[in-house]
């Protein structure tokens, strides 16, 4: 049963988990990806026994993944969830056919994602095209399927005509920033009540929170899945300045991910499970196009295992 409106919005105001898709050589381990995905179902601090969010997104590498390993990897997702989580598929909208084929499988999933993120468009594309395209888009998957989407905003260029499509589409809940927090006013003061605008760029979120924005991606969740919640419990009760003492932790982490326009975003979170040595997630050996760190970076990254591994 699809969760009521109100009920998703609210579950969204928390940490979207963006797990990363374990690797075993040049195949995707999906007994590992169902083991990470049952670790951050039961290591779960939100406040309020509040559902825990998982997304299979950018960070997973899901721009890397065939459409039928990325039908399975929701599939063994939803089912490790069941009605107890929030259960989001990020689409690569490019070409759309393939894309709306894919929404209608995911659709027909017996456990089917809550909620769909469109992902940037790439490519050459007009504003207007981009516009005209998902108002189709999301008009035809909410009415044949009940879908609800989320946009992902990385273009400035695009900014205008996002916010209108936001606006006049009822099937589009709200939006992830993925720009800077400078671009987070114009959406809280732009869109209405009805969407939700949520903080796209990592755990380093209160700045954003205290603009208005409601709850957070996390890619380093999936490691430190105590760091992530508590920071979201703390800006949920207006308690910045915990929040920002966390975050003070895992800062150094999120500077690795986040180097050289997010080049190890992928491979610092795998880098870090391996270095811990814990043994209830599973790191995988490198994606594609995403190996194992450098050697000084790893050497880096397993000193701030030591000091953040508590979170775990």
């Amino acid at each position: 049963m699809a969760l009521e409106l109100e009920a998703l919005l609210d579950g969204l105001n928390s940490v979207t988990s963006i797990p990363l898709i374990p690797y075993n050589g040049d195949q995707i381990d999906f007994d590992g990806h169902a083991k990470n995905i049952a670790y951050l179902m039961k290591n779960n601090y939100l406040s309020d026994n509040r559902p825990r969010v998982i997304s299979i997104a950018g960070t997973s590498l899901i721009h890397h993944v065939c459409y039928d390993d990325q039908v399975r990897l929701l599939d063994i997702a939803g089912q490790q969830m069941g009605d107890d989580g929030i259960l989001m598929a990020a689409i690569v909208p490019n070409p759309i056919g393939e894309a709306s084929a894919l929404i209608e499988r995911l659709a027909s999933l017996s456990r089917p994602p809550d909620v769909y993120l469109i992902m940037p468009l790439g490519g050459t594309y007009s504003p207007e095209g981009l516009y005209e395209t998902f108002l189709q888009f999301t008009a035809k998957h909410g009415n044949e399927h009940g879908a609800r989407f989320l946009y992902y905003y990385r273009r400035p260029r695009d900014g205008e005509h996002i916010i209108r499509l936001i606006q006049d589409s009822p099937h589009i809940i709200g939006v992830k920033i993925g720009t800077s927090v400078a671009d987070v006013p114009t959406f809280i003061n732009t869109l209405d009540n009805s969407k939700i605008v949520i903080w796209g760029i990592g755990d380093r979120s209160t700045a954003a929170a205290e603009l208005g924005t409601k709850g957070h991606t996390s890619g380093i969740n999936i490691f430190v899945a105590r760091a992530s919640d508590e920071i979201n419990n703390a800006q949920r009760r207006g308690d910045y300045e915990t929040a920002r003492k966390i975050e003070a932790d895992i800062s150094p982490l999120e500077d690795i991910r986040f180097v050289n326009e997010r080049a190890y975003n992928y491979s610092a979170v795998m880098e870090a499970i391996i270095a811990s040595g814990v043994e209830d997630v599973v790191a995988g050996t490198g994606g594609p196009f995403n190996p194992r760190v450098p050697t000084e970076v790893a050497a880096e990254i397993r000193k701030i295992v030591v000091a953040i591994g508590h979170y775990h």
